[in-house]
């Protein structure tokens, strides 16, 4: 599937998983989309948890959602902090009422969580919060990828080429 030109928002904050942020990042750049990272602050380097540096392109506030096709979270703790902010709650709202694909993993789901979207989806995640998203609604499932209409949920690292396959793949179905 090629989605070349096409822009992709990714969050980034502190203690991301590196794998699940690296991996979806590059295999979205070899379709020839713009992934775009968004931080708290636009240009600062943020770090994974072993360490590997991401810079971000942009602030949270400077997003504009209308812009983006689809919308990458990824775990790690980062999720933790990235629920606090208003403006990435917004922004996932945006996304999920435009029906614009949605990628989450590990513990990401928290950020939609607290977004509040995930009454009535289908999910998975890592075991550690099965129990948050079935207290906001979802029905958890232990399998590697999930792909309830525009949410794609995985569970942790060594399912990433499954998981980013099924979103690249609901990607290139949206902009049909």
């Amino acid at each position: 599937m090629e989605l070349n030109g096409q822009q992709i928002l990714a969050f980034v904050d502190e203690e991301f998983e590196d794998l699940e942020m690296w991996y979806p990042v590059l295999r979205l750049r070899e379709t020839g989309a713009e992934v775009i990272i968004a931080g708290p602050e636009a240009k600062t380097t943020y770090y994974g948890k072993y360490g590997v540096p991401l810079q971000s392109d942009v602030s949270f506030d400077e997003v504009d959602s209308s812009k983006f096709i689809g919308l990458y979270v990824p775990g790690g703790w980062a999720p933790d902090k990235l629920r606090r902010y208003p403006d990435v709650l917004r922004l996932t709202r945006e996304f999920h009422e435009a029906n614009k694909p949605i990628a989450q993993i590990c513990h990401a789901g928290w950020v939609l969580i607290s977004a509040k979207i995930v009454d009535g989806y289908t999910m998975t995640s890592t075991p550690g919060i099965k129990d948050d998203l079935e207290n906001a609604g979802a029905t958890w499932v232990d399998e590697e990828v999930v792909v309830d209409r525009n949410i794609v949920s995985g569970r942790r690292p060594p399912d990433l080429p499954n998981f980013v396959k099924e979103y690249i793949r609901v990607l290139g179905e949206f902009i049909r």
